[in-house]
């Protein structure tokens, strides 16, 4: 069954790069009080600033830009050795105030159309399921959305992303702070997809990294540190994501 779209075109879009394949899906959450504040938003040429999809809280899907076309939702913005992401990605907006306005659990018909969303992208175009991705897993320096609440092992279970099966939690004890164990953590992260230095101490951008990491693959404990659980959930997903 083709889950039913509504169109509402936004006029902030422009013509992908030629010969650019379309291989990523971002995840947001609008963050802002109202659906139709957020799309308003997405569609004021003065914003700058649209997606592809927008998903309500009572399930119902807006359809702003063609996937053919780009839209501009990811901002500056890096995965897998990759910039410029609103060329290659399908930008999908899940309305909830945020963090900054009442952050909330989002409804099961909200999450059932994500996933069927995402499943008939997946119809369309090759992506791989480590490209199915949120706004703060490409912009960890700027962004928290979608966040610790938005239910990615719920989404994997159902055949889109990653999550890693028979990852203990191991809880937040036994804190990484040797440099060489540090180097580790960067590596896994870095093969993951996420942009990371060399460095090898805790330093503030490898925390707001693993905060990022945490609020997809480990949202029981959004802290920053590298702790026992952190790992476990590392490893395995830099296990998922095989060879480069």
């Amino acid at each position: 069954m083709t889950l039913p779209i509504r169109d509402l075109s936004s006029p902030n879009q422009d013509d992908r790069p030629e010969n650019c394949p379309i291989d990523m899906v971002i995840l947001h959450y609008t963050g802002m009080r109202t659906a139709s504040e957020a799309v308003s938003r997405l569609r004021d040429p003065a914003a700058k600033v649209s997606s592809h999809y927008l998903v309500d809280e009572d399930g119902n899907v807006l359809r702003l830009v063609a996937e053919a076309r780009r839209a501009w939702h990811a901002g500056a913005s890096h995965w897998r050795g990759q910039r410029m992401l609103n060329n290659r990605a399908i930008g999908i907006e899940i309305v909830n105030p945020g963090h900054e306005h009442g952050y909330r659990d989002f409804p099961v018909l909200q999450l059932a159309s994500v996933c069927d969303l995402c499943l008939e992208i997946l119809s369309r175009h090759a992506v791989p399921a480590r490209n199915f991705v949120g706004h703060s897993d490409v912009a960890p320096d700027r962004r928290a959305d979608p966040g610790e609440k938005f239910d990615w092992e719920g989404l994997a279970r159902n055949g889109v992303g990653l999550w890693p099966d028979g990852a203990p939690d191991l809880g937040t004890s036994g804190a990484v702070r040797d440099a060489a164990a540090l180097r580790d953590v960067r590596a896994a992260l870095a093969h993951i997809g996420y942009e990371v230095t060399a460095e090898g101490a805790l330093d503030p951008a490898l925390a707001t990294v693993l905060r990022a990491f945490q609020r997809h693959w480990r949202p029981e404990a959004v802290t920053g540190q590298a702790d026992s659980g952190t790992l476990a959930r590392l490893l395995a997903v830099a296990r998922m994501c095989g060879g480069r």
